[in-house]
């Protein structure tokens, strides 16, 4: 990861680590990288945020002066952008978002020609350009000038998009909506109205202010409670730019990144759909999803933490299916991101095929219980590094054994340690949790 650009793009909070300057210089970079032999044609677009306007604004400036033509999607979701680059031979895209962040956060997501995230070797020459003292950029004059116009239509082709790929009518399925006040606002409930779904809808009046804010796929409660409270069948949340989702079954209970993948590899593997009989994860998912796969004769795969790593190992080896705990689950057949929308019809394709409720789906799956700590420290290599915490770990992983397992790794943006275990039960992972902690307090590594 670099200065600015960690595993989802350039993110900050808005007018304090990412400014309008940066914003203005990411688009002056593209428009003349991606302009050097032909006028480059770069789509935006952006979630709910009050900043998003701002930083939209900034982008469109600093591509037009580079000389690069601008299309506008107005509040989307961040794989629509993706759809849109790919489908439309545009040179590269740029979502505006902060993902899950609060509202003052916001981030800078750049999209490459082929729908993915960007190289990081171009992030790199963005990088050395925003910090250079030198602007060697020339201003476009006369006709070269960039124009800007609305391309609303593109959305409207992703939404249409989605719906071709249902295969069965949602018809008096009942079906409740959390669009965490972002992106899927513009998509998510003309989709499921679309397809027949009696659909209940929260976390739909964005007000600049609110997104995420006690509502989407990181506070689910709100949903668990609706689903319950409408007697509703399923439930899906979103976060704000809808490239996650959580899904919650008909009982209020949570179904998150690995028991949605669990569901959809099951019911892609029944009907060969899943390359190599493999899924993609990441180093976060449970113990109890690898053994449910092997019960289920599923190979797996783990990566390091982030779709962005989760997608460049399905793109290499051919794989259809991937993700995360923390819901971004990628359809390689279809997508080039994850996509929550996309992830809600999957479900929903899974249970009505199988005529079984999202609970029962889910039978043959047991998730370990799991601890996750985030510890302060003054250096995260001195921890790493340390003999009697790696010493520590090592009792941890033997008394553990296959029953169990302790991660301790470094966070890529934070001063932070993260901790987490996965046992038999909650007494135990508490216990080498901070069995590890408290050695790290012991060395004066611990804030």
């Amino acid at each position: 990861m670099g200065k600015y650009f960690g595993t989802d793009g350039f993110r900050g909070e808005a007018n304090v680590d990412l400014t309008v300057n940066h914003a203005f210089k990411v688009g002056r970079f593209l428009g003349s990288y991606y302009g050097k032999e032909h006028k480059a044609r770069v789509v935006i677009g952006k979630d709910t945020r009050r900043s998003s306007y701002m930083f939209e604004y900034s982008l469109v400036a600093g591509l037009t002066a580079s000389g690069a033509d601008v299309c506008l999607l107005h509040v989307t979701t961040t794989p629509s952008v993706a759809y849109v680059v790919k489908t439309e031979g545009f040179d590269c895209g740029i979502m505006i978002s902060a993902s899950h962040n609060p509202y003052f956060d916001n981030g800078i997501k750049i999209i490459n020609g082929a729908g993915c995230k960007l190289e990081a070797e171009v992030e790199e020459l963005i990088e050395n350009y925003i910090d250079s003292p030198i602007d060697n950029i020339p201003l476009a004059v006369k006709e070269d000038i960039g124009k800007t116009s609305d391309h609303a239509i593109g959305r409207h082709r992703y939404i249409g998009y989605l719906m071709s790929l249902a295969k069965r009518s949602f018809k008096g399925i009942r079906v409740g909506l959390d669009l965490a006040n972002g992106s899927a606002t513009t998509v998510a409930k003309g989709v499921f109205d679309a397809l027949g779904a009696k659909t209940y809808v929260m976390g739909n009046e964005p007000d600049g202010t609110n997104i995420n804010a006690g509502v989407g796929s990181t506070h689910v409660g709100a949903l668990q409670k609706f689903v319950v409270e409408n007697k509703l069948d399923i439930g899906f949340a979103y976060d704000g730019d809808a490239d996650r989702c959580f899904a919650i079954d008909e009982n209020g209970k949570l179904v998150d990144g690995d028991m949605i993948m669990y569901i959809c590899a099951v019911y892609m593997k029944k009907h060969g759909e899943l390359n190599s009989d493999t899924v993609v994860t990441t180093i976060m998912s449970n113990l109890g999803l690898y053994k449910a796969f092997d019960k289920q004769g599923i190979n797996y795969v783990k990566t390091a933490v982030g779709d962005k790593y989760v997608n460049e190992c399905m793109v290499e080896n051919g794989y259809t299916l991937g993700g995360e705990q923390s819901g971004h689950i990628i359809f390689s057949k279809y997508a080039t991101t994850g996509d929550g929308i996309l992830t809600s019809l999957m479900i929903m394709e899974a249970m009505l095929e199988s005529k079984s409720k999202l609970s029962e789906l889910l039978k043959g799956l047991k998730i370990y219980p799991q601890l996750l700590v985030n510890v302060r420290v003054t250096d995260k290599a001195a921890v790493m590094n340390n003999s009697k915490v790696l010493k520590a770990i090592k009792a941890s992983e033997e008394a553990l054994g296959d029953n169990g397992r302790i991660l301790v790794r470094e966070s890529g943006t934070e001063p932070v340690i993260r901790v987490m275990v996965e046992a038999a039960t909650d007494e135990l992972c508490g216990e080498h949790v901070y069995g590890v902690i408290d050695v790290m307090k012991a060395e004066g590594l611990a804030l």
